[in-house]
């Protein structure tokens, strides 16, 4: 951290300011593990001795991104707090966080450091920004008081809160898709699907025999899943280059002469964990635009399948988050590319819902993100709700995505 002993001075306040937003920046595009101090230097015309002056250690330096992301949270869930009621503080809430994102992506905001490697910190850095982290999970859970909810357990409103900040960690994806002036719009959109759910007149949640027993792409077995289970694990929670070959082998207490006897290179490995994950969305979307039934049906069928993998013992899926940390551009894009059109797919299902009436006339494009976004950040469920399991992930957490956060549970 900076000297104790150093005035703050508007000059130094400046530099240091300058210093974070590069450092964001670059850990937005670099991952934790991949950025470096003399990269964050270079990018604000320093050499890394100046940047050292500021925060000594990279660890230090991006600490202090994601404390400055979270108090800028902090922020727009104690002004929603404000709002009388839940759906009102909600929308608060959303219409803030688009009003963020517009002055970030108009530069009159510098930029926020993402919340995808939070895990990649070391000790004890990591602990100091986790509970940095929950607090903002609390802060945003408190949106939630009320009379109405007030019977609510703690794994209810946990599971709904993590709905909640998981589609507003999404949004920053893709909403650059829009003009600047239109982001409150979208954040409208968003935040009346939350509430709303999908669901059309007369549509109702399956109970468990009502769900279609879609079936999921074959496991290759043995050794072969073992790592690509470990190494999916892994990236979720340190990203591409945390995920090292070291650690891998250590997860699976086997020898780094053992990593390399089943796989060429980690990147051949980690290549081959997102088309596992990029395989079971393909098929259970594919599953689920065949089968019969409503659109409605056949949405919550393909939703039930996919949660029902990521808490099982073959999940999870790779975290779309981990894009942002591959080392190789080409495959960066290429991987969002496929994530784009899986999410096209899941728009498909709901227009047909549209068209059946089992789904209410609404934004498909965004519906579709939204609820992608929810399946996506189910590997971490468990991590806000520890009960969560594959018999009572539907109840929690599927039923208030599909139906609205405020259904009754």
């Amino acid at each position: 951290m900076p000297p104790t002993e150093t005035v703050l001075t508007p000059r130094f306040q400046e530099k240091r300011e300058a210093v974070l937003a590069a450092a964001a920046r670059q850990f937005n595009q670099e991952g934790v593990k991949g950025a470096t101090l003399a990269d964050i230097a270079a990018s604000v015309g320093l050499v890394t001795t100046s940047v050292t002056y500021y925060y000594r250690k990279k660890e230090d330096l991006a600490t202090a991104c994601f404390l400055r992301a979270i108090a800028a949270h902090e922020a727009l869930t104690r002004e929603a707090a404000r709002a009388p009621g839940v759906a009102e503080r909600l929308a608060a809430f959303f219409r803030l966080h688009a009003g963020l994102l517009a002055a970030i992506d108009a530069g009159t905001q510098p930029p926020m450091m993402l919340f995808n490697d939070l895990r990649a910190l070391p000790e004890p850095q990591q602990t100091e920004v986790f509970e940095a982290y929950t607090n903002l999970f609390r802060g945003l859970r408190a949106l939630f008081k009320a009379p109405e909810t007030a019977a609510w357990s703690r794994d209810e409103l946990n599971a709904r809160t993590h709905l909640v900040m998981s589609s507003a960690h999404w949004v920053r994806s893709w909403i650059h898709r829009f003009e600047l002036d239109d982001y409150p719009r979208v954040a409208a959109r968003v935040t009346e699907i939350l509430l709303n759910g999908l669901a059309g007149a007369g549509a109702t949640f399956p109970d468990d025999a009502g769900f279609a027993d879609l079936p999921l792409p074959e496991a290759p077995g043995g050794t072969e899943e073992a790592f690509l289970r470990a190494a999916t694990e892994l990236v979720n929670e340190q990203g591409y280059r945390g995920a090292s070959v070291d650690k891998i082998s250590a997860r699976l207490n086997v020898t780094k002469g053992s990593f390399y006897h089943h796989n060429e290179t980690k990147h051949d490995l980690i290549s081959a964990c997102f088309e596992r994950s990029f395989a079971v969305l393909r098929g259970t979307l594919a599953a689920a635009e065949a089968s019969s039934g409503p659109g409605w049906l056949r949405l919550c069928s393909g939703a039930a399948a996919v949660l029902r993998f990521q808490l099982s013992e073959r999940g999870p899926l790779l975290r779309s988050t981990a894009t942002s940390a591959l080392p190789d551009q080409a495959q960066r894009e290429q991987v969002r590319r496929t994530i784009g059109r899986l999410i096209e797919r899941i728009t498909s299902v709901v227009v047909d819902g549209m068209m059946d009436g089992s789904i209410r006339p609404l934004d498909s494009a965004i519906a579709a993100q939204v609820l992608f976004a929810q399946i996506n950040a189910a590997s971490e469920l468990p991590r806000w709700v520890p009960a969560a399991n594959t018999e009572n992930v539907f109840r929690l957490y599927l039923k208030p995505s599909l139906l609205g956060v405020l259904c009754p549970p």
